[in-house]
């Protein structure tokens, strides 16, 4: 029984041996591996060579796969639309390749890739560099080249360490371009670089590549990214060559495209190289090794030989190393198991209309999952360097070479890794176009073919500012001549136009003045921008505000600002010091020392004919002090007996009763008239008050007062000018007016200044000032900054303040708490009139007195000669102390001192 079903059982056995291929142990003797790629192309030729010798160096190292040779199958994609792809393809996975090699371009890399995963024959790209080839998307793809995304990052670094706040990126409309141009963006965005994106068409002509380039001129910037195929992009140079856009200011920046170009090349072209003067571009770094001097070593040879219609760039190298890891894994999965299977796929059991194509002949290669593990595996080092790949199975590390274009000749000027970046002095001085070797601008202004938009408020109230003339059309105002006079310390040419903005029946929203200068344009609206009514910038009184400058840039305050408040001059306070409050400090001093003037000149001209004004120092002293202030009173105790002495009282007693009559009437107002009278002294009564505010129409003024202030909108009232700032503060708060209005302080000077009823009160609530507006990032913005500060600097700023704004004279900031009092000027007449009574006054009684000591001196030094002959001289001081003591005695004794001398002695009996 047990005999008998062993028979049966030992046949099944070996059938099942023939059909599946149990117990086949011995390992092939042949491998094979397709290259797939456009042969015909810049990188396609020296990939095929590399690839080549890669092959040929793998057969003959005894120390990897040990005797099986590794044959490549080749398929020249030649361009091929898509059922031409697909069907190469599969002409080369018939043949039971383990892996595919290529393609280069990564949208080819994409339908492959759909069919890789589901025969699980892995495909190893060394030239697909779209960053959105996923091993999520698809698990049997491999990238042993750099992917864009390393690329991009290098790029926005060197961007960035110049500087630059703008580029232009041009790029193949594919997914290589748009996805490469996209990682790009995100990574100049997190450095705050605005990118322009202009897409051309995968096989542009001449004429598009014009039309493009003259597209990109419509902006400001001159920084240009160019990230096309090697084949075509010299096309782009030689245009913008004969556009004239290679110039000092201009920046030119190529992805690797250019360097596998120039490397491909057998021969340097120095007429393209004298075309390409300046231009930076990156290459990937490839370490030196003898391993890599070996491999150009045979290049030249073959080169020399004519075996070689094509020189080797580093595409070239990743597609060798590409071959190596390969056969790594190759060598590793035999190691582990020596059969190579392949199966077909009874799920695919249909075949493509019209192609032939009959796939459910298609075998899977069983041996798939553990060929890729073994290719995730793969570490050794290469032509190309360390060679790993990392989880989602791109290249471990990258670096980049910066190469640039220096006289027909190309340097390496930098490197770049994705460690530390351009670290150091890893950069050195570039040559860029023109020969230049300063750092470009990389931007203008604007061009006389499209100048700088410049958007104005056309004003309707405080025109003096800005506004549009109605009949000549003229833009003039105070805010244009700073900007024009500014543009005087910009060292370049801007030219510009000025655009009114506002419908000219009432003042425009400044806040949506600026949103059309932050709004940015897209690409597909380029061709129709200038008619757009967007502006480049905007100039004219324009507040520099936290909500404005997040989407704008600003330039240095030209106008120091803030919020002021507005109230009618008739409004005051009573209380404890109300007394003091109808004259000015000034006018309290003046009055003061007048008093104490007019007491000090009575006392002198009183002194020798008064008896109440003499008596010793003290108490001299003290009379005069009183008699002055007495007058005040109208009651002096002492009168007045020489002539002098009485025309100065005449004079003074008619000052002091204008003086008392008219602060008698200003005390009588302030504290009668209260129904007039302002409660607002500054920020804090203006929230406390609860009555109406005013502020500008269009102005920001209204939100700041309820969000910053929290003043309830109700109480807000928003007015159209200074007509309307006047009859609302006539009316005041109880007639349907407000109680004060919040104004920037430029306007609220200028309004005072026309209108003397009214006066700013307090002080700022918020400090700001007025600026001009550019676009977020624009250079222009900084050099009008340092502009603005030269023309400070010279005083222009202040002489255009003094034409527009000072009509009677310029005061800074009429600060004023309290606008009712009397001031010093609308008595100077009346104090010049005692001052110069007084004073003249005092010279004739000095005078007089002089002329009686002088004769009264000679006629003493006549009698002292008749006396005696001896005669002498008397000392200065003595000639002073004596004059003191002369005019001290009273009038009468002065008289008989000189009757003394005049009548003769009488005779002796």
């Amino acid at each position: 029984m047990r005999r008998g079903l062993f028979v049966p059982v030992f046949i099944l056995i070996l059938v099942l041996v023939e059909l599946y291929g149990f117990g086949d142990c011995q390992p092939p003797m042949v491998v094979n591996i397709a290259a797939v790629f456009t042969f015909d192309s810049v990188i396609g030729r020296s990939a095929k060579t590399a690839i080549e010798a890669a092959i040929y160096d793998i057969n003959n190292d005894p120390r990897i796969l040990k005797g099986i040779r590794l044959n490549l199958i080749t398929k020249d994609l030649n361009c091929s639309a898509f059922t031409g792809t697909i069907e190469a393809v599969f002409q080369v996975i018939e043949e039971e390749v383990v892996a595919i090699i290529g393609p280069l371009s990564s949208s080819v890399a994409r339908m492959i890739s759909f069919i890789s995963n589901g025969l699980q024959v892995p495909l190893v790209s060394f030239a697909a560099t779209d960053p959105t080839l996923s091993s999520l998307q698809f698990p049997y793809f491999l990238r042993t080249t750099l992917s864009d995304s390393h690329q991009m990052a290098a790029m926005a670094d060197f961007i960035d360490y110049y500087e630059w706040k703008e580029v232009i990126s041009i790029y193949v409309e594919n997914s290589y371009g748009r996805n490469g141009i996209l990682h790009l963006q995100d990574k100049l965005s997190e450095k705050m670089i605005a990118v322009y994106k202009f897409p051309l068409p995968v096989k542009a002509n001449r004429s598009v590549i014009s039309d493009i380039l003259e597209k990109t001129k419509l902006f400001g910037t001159r920084v240009y990214v160019v990230h096309v195929n090697p084949d075509s992009g010299f096309e782009i140079f030689s245009m913008a060559k004969r556009l004239q856009m290679m110039t000092k200011d201009c920046v030119w920046l190529a992805t690797d495209w250019l360097s596998a170009l120039l490397d491909s090349s057998l021969g340097i072209n120095y007429s393209k190289l004298r075309l390409l003067q300046g231009v930076v571009g990156l290459r990937q770094h490839v370490p030196e090794s003898e391993q890599k001097k070996a491999v150009l070593l045979r290049k030249r040879n073959l080169m020399k030989d004519g075996l070689m219609s094509s020189g080797l760039n580093n595409y070239g190298f990743y597609a060798y190393d590409t071959v190596w890891v390969v056969a790594h894994a190759i060598d590793e999965l035999l190691k582990r198991n020596s059969t190579m299977k392949f199966t077909f796929d009874k799920k695919s059991r249909y075949s493509m209309q019209g192609s032939g194509l009959q796939l459910g002949k298609l075998k899977t290669f069983d041996n798939g999952p553990l060929m890729l593990e073994k290719l995730k595996q793969t570490n050794f080092t290469g032509l190309t360097g360390q060679v790993q790949f990392d989880p989602f199975r791109d290249r471990v590390g990258s670096a980049y070479d910066v190469i640039n274009i220096e006289r027909e000749a190309i340097k390496i000027i930098g490197y770049w890794s994705d460690r530390s970046g351009f670290s150091g002095h890893s950069l050195q001085n570039a040559s860029w176009p023109g020969e230049k070797t300063d750092k470009p601008r990389g931007w203008v202004a604007a061009t006389h073919e499209r100048p700088l938009r410049i958007g104005i408020p056309k004003r309707v109230n405080f025109v003096e500012f800005v506004t549009e003339d109605h009949e000549t059309h003229e833009i003039r105002g105070y805010c244009i001549d700073v900007f024009n006079a500014s543009l005087r310390f910009v060292p370049y040419d801007v030219p510009h136009r000025f655009v009114p903005f506002g419908d000219g029946k009432s003042n425009p929203s400044y806040d949506e003045l600026v949103r059309m200068v932050a709004e940015d344009v897209s690409i597909q609206c380029l061709l129709p921008f200038v008619n757009l009514g967007v502006f480049d910038a905007a100039v004219g009184d324009i507040a520099i505000s936290t909500n404005r400058m997040r989407i704008a840039d600003f330039t240095q305050p030209y106008v120091a600002n803030g919020l002021v408040i507005v109230i009618s001059n008739r409004n005051t306070n009573s209380g404890a010091w109300v007394f003091l409050k109808p004259f000015t400090a000034k006018m309290w001093g003046v009055t003061a020392a007048f008093f104490v003037l007019i007491g000090v000149v009575i006392g002198i001209l009183e002194h020798r004919v008064n008896k109440h004004f003499r008596g010793p120092p003290r108490k001299q002293l003290i009379t005069m002090v009183l008699f002055s202030f007495s007058s005040l009173s109208k009651t002096i105790q002492e009168d007045t007996i020489s002539s002098l002495g009485r025309m100065v009282m005449m004079v003074w007693l008619f000052l002091i009763s204008v003086i008392t009559s008219s602060y008698t009437a200003n005390l009588t107002s302030i504290l009668t008239v209260q129904q007039l009278s302002s409660p607002i002294t500054g920020v804090d009564s203006l929230i406390t008050c609860n009555l109406p505010i005013g502020y500008p129409v269009e102005s920001f003024i209204g939100s700041y007062l309820t969000d910053n202030l929290n003043i309830p909108k109700s109480r807000l009232v928003s007015l159209d000018g200074p007509e309307d700032f006047a009859e609302k503060l006539y009316l005041g708060p109880k007639n349907g007016g407000v109680v004060a209005i919040v104004d920037e302080l430029p306007y609220a000077e200028f309004f005072v200044s026309e209108w003397k009823d009214f006066d700013i009160v307090g002080q700022m609530i918020s400090k700001h000032g007025w600026g001009f507006v550019f676009k977020r990032g624009s250079p222009l913005a900084i050099d009008m900054s340092t502009a603005i500060l030269k023309l400070l600097e010279s005083g222009d700023l202040k002489k255009i303040g003094e034409k527009w704004l000072c009509k009677e004279g310029c005061e800074a900031g009429r600060h004023v708490s309290d606008p009712n009092q009397l001031h010093l000027d609308s008595f100077c007449g009346l104090f010049l009139l005692c001052g110069s009574v007084t004073f003249t006054a005092f010279t004739v009684h000095l005078l007089k007195t002089l002329r009686q000591f002088f004769r009264y001196k000679r006629k003493q030094r006549d009698h002292l000669s008749q006396s005696s002959s001896a005669t002498s001289s008397t000392p200065c001081a003595q000639a002073v102390h004596s004059f003191f003591n002369f005019i001290d005695e009273k009038e009468e004794t002065i008289k008989n001192m000189f009757k003394q001398y005049e009548d003769p002695p009488s005779a002796a009996v």
